[in-house]
């Protein structure tokens, strides 16, 4: 009897602490990689040095564009209206496989000086396809490419690297939601998508950098993350909210 006593009184422990660490784990078992990386569908790699975050990419996007070659099977004509009611315009690129290697923080946090974001990938949706910022160059609104945007709200560069600069419309309307996860910066905080719990986020709410703390679905600590709105669309504001990894390809 005492031996049987003993037997339960262990499993019970046992048992508990499992439920434990269960409830509280973020990590995928046997792995450093917190689990909300997993959400990063169209990575082909993540790995993890214990501070930094390595997500590698071909930039393809999974859904339909017109920039595919006719013969993709995700290729898919476009005309009509694009982003911001403007007449859709193509522009002469078409999308080419990548090799991106963004090294993001593990764990972000501010940066004591705000870096401006740079032109080119500042971070990767959960698709894999990078996030662009607000700009065309230098200095230079994006007012001339918006036309060139498809149905999903993205399009290409002259070297084939598809891209989103504001809103990935497919992300929001067609793979999951306008309050989802959308994917990451190279700082490694989250960006999100224009609603919060069914409800349209305020511009006025956000920094300057175009985000704020609170709790998540992913995050119910609480974490800083950035936000699209549907009044400001673009990706970022005035810079990283933390210290910027780096991007490759």
């Amino acid at each position: 009897m005492k031996k049987s006593t003993q037997l339960l009184s262990l499993l019970f422990v046992l048992g508990f602490m499992a439920c434990k660490k269960d409830s509280t784990s973020t990590v995928d078992p046997g792995t450093d990689i917190p689990a909300v990386y997993s959400k990063i569908y169209g990575a082909t790699s993540i790995t993890s040095d214990g501070t930094y975050l390595t997500i590698k990419t071909t930039g393809l996007p999974d859904h339909k564009s017109v920039y595919y070659a006719s013969g993709n099977a995700l290729y898919e004509n476009f005309s009509g209206t694009t982003f911001g009611g403007s007449q859709f315009k193509k522009n002469p690129n078409s999308i080419s496989s990548q090799m991106y290697t963004f090294k993001i923080p593990l764990n972000p946090k501010v940066a004591s000086t705000h870096a401006a974001t740079p032109l080119g990938p500042i971070g990767v949706a959960v698709n894999g396809v990078p996030f662009f910022n607000q700009y065309a160059g230098p200095s230079q609104p994006l007012t001339s490419e918006i036309v060139s945007f498809d149905q999903y709200w993205g399009h290409p560069q002259q070297s084939g690297q598809y891209h989103y600069h504001v809103e990935p419309l497919y992300l929001t309307m067609v793979k999951a939601s306008k309050s989802a996860l959308l994917g990451f910066l190279l700082d490694g905080f989250p960006v999100y998508g224009p609603q919060e719990n069914g409800t349209d986020v305020v511009t006025s709410s956000l920094d300057v950098y175009h985000g704020h703390s609170h709790a998540t679905t992913e995050y119910p600590a609480g974490i800083y993350h950035y936000h699209i709105t549907s009044t400001d669309p673009y990706i970022n504001g005035s810079g990283f909210y933390g210290t910027s990894g780096t991007v490759t390809q």
